[in-house]
């Protein structure tokens, strides 16, 4: 016997299939509920949430006392997006692959096997989650900064770093994005010229695009942002905002040392610029690295983090700390936006923490990247690829090609083959620019039999 729904399904596709092929002018009246029942041989319950399914599709009308009609409204026309949205889409097609995951390999994806996280300890406590006893739920908003208890247990992580935040010196967001899209939003307007990566965060770029802001690259070197470069570009474009990762760089998996972080910060202070640090992968991390934040004290630097590289992409759930008066501005910017980010997901995350799951996770989450970067780094040179050394082990490998190879090919030839791989012309803020070519490997898959033998017959 078949079910209701399905039935539903197959009455609201044969009269779409009908109002397509013209059986139906606009404001013809379709027959009953009674009569389109016994015409299609089901209840009347069961045609009248077809007529309704066809209702919020926009093809029929109820009237009131009347019948179902065919719709006169006429659905708009998709037309071209402006010239800075399209150039927005165009950057995160990247991004597009990864949540479609349509390949079978997938070396170039930016996140972590779900395997390495939900499949860990915490799938357990995912299933019992109560957010610390119903009588204390509260199913409002919640606050417009975020959970008070997970804030200050941040605070006291962040001493952790050497990172002092005042009391309102900290918003929870949905992620590091949300950070990273409140923070243009507020202090950018179009027309601004920022500074970034090269190569860097490719989201961050789409973002910007979209905000019509003006990118110029920042070469990175192993150890952090090219001063000289940076320091030019400083004096040429004056620019208001400077967007960097120090640690475990995202794509190129490189570091800050302590002298380009000085550096960098003295630089910054001279022309007035501010900083907004990325730290997504902190919590993997010795909390010991030179961070922009520690060593300024969050004067002049905003201090961007997230639960969502080391728990789950799902589970959106981020930071941003900085000056108090700063800090209040974006708070409302994100009541303007979102109103309020979730409060059961801070909830759940404060409770990985003071239950000791979210440390005994990052323990063996660390572990495995540890083993899978050390594999990666001597599969992926074993058939010919030159890698960036890194300070600490990350994520991320960034491979340079050898001069005659053209990656953009290598890419396709991996997709027909059901290998994603992530070009390095996509983290080029200027990707119509000369630049070597590269790719962006995840230590998770860089050991992949099948990757390593497509790898070895490319070049």
């Amino acid at each position: 016997m078949k079910r209701t729904g399905t039935r539903v399904e197959a009455i609201v596709g044969k009269v779409s299939a009908g109002l397509a092929n013209g059986a139906y002018k606009v404001g013809d009246r379709l027959p009953s509920v009674r009569q389109a029942a016994e015409d299609y041989g089901v209840s009347k319950n069961t045609m009248a949430e077809a007529y309704d399914r066809l209702v919020a599709q926009g093809l029929l009308e109820a009237r009131a006392g009347s019948g179902f009609y065919v719709s006169h409204l006429e659905l708009p026309r998709p037309t071209a997006p402006p010239p800075h949205v399209a150039t927005a889409v165009d950057l995160v097609t990247l991004l597009g692959e990864q949540l479609d995951r349509r390949y079978e390999v997938r070396p170039g994806d930016g996140r972590p096997p779900s395997s390495w996280m939900e499949g860990s300890e915490l799938r357990r406590h995912f299933a019992s989650f109560k957010a610390a006893g119903p009588e204390s739920v509260d199913f409002g908003y919640g606050s417009s900064r975020g959970y008070e208890p997970l804030r200050e247990r941040l605070r006291l992580m962040l001493l952790d770093r050497s990172i002092s935040v005042e009391p309102d010196g900290l918003l929870l967001t949905s992620g590091a994005n949300h950070a990273l899209d409140l923070i243009v939003r507020h202090l950018l307007e179009a027309g601004d010229t920022v500074l970034v990566d090269d190569p860097g965060y490719y989201p961050l770029f789409a973002k910007l695009a979209l905000a019509k802001v003006r990118i110029v690259g920042v070469k990175r070197n192993p150890d952090g942002p090219d001063l000289d470069d940076l320091t030019a570009k400083l004096a040429l474009h004056r620019p208001r905002i400077f967007f960097t990762q120090s640690q475990a760089h995202n794509p190129t998996g490189g570091w800050l040392s302590p002298p380009v972080a000085f550096g960098l910060l003295r630089a910054a202070e001279r022309w007035g610029t501010l900083v907004v640090e990325n730290d997504a992968f902190a919590d993997i991390l010795p909390p010991s690295l030179p961070r922009l934040a520690a060593l300024d004290q969050l004067n002049r630097v905003l201090y961007v983090g997230t639960f969502s590289k080391t728990l789950s992409a799902s589970l959106r759930c981020g930071f941003v700390a900085g000056h108090p008066d700063l800090i209040g501005a974006l708070a409302n910017l994100k009541i303007l936006t979102s109103v309020a980010t979730s409060d059961f997901v801070e909830r759940f995350v404060l409770n990985l923490i003071q239950g000791g799951q979210y440390l005994r996770h990052i323990r063996r989450l660390r572990a495995r990247i540890e083993a899978a970067h050390r594999a990666s780094v001597s599969d992926l040179e074993s058939v010919g690829l030159r890698l960036r050394p890194g300070k600490s082990p990350g994520f991320y490998l960034w491979a340079d090609l050898p001069d005659h190879v053209d990656e953009l090919d290598l890419c396709r030839r991996a997709a027909a083959e059901s290998i994603f791989l992530a070009p390095g012309s996509v983290f080029r803020p200027d990707r119509e620019g000369d630049r070597p070519a590269a790719l962006r490997f995840n230590v998770a898959y860089g050991s992949d039999p099948k990757l390593l033998t497509f790898l070895a017959g490319a070049f």
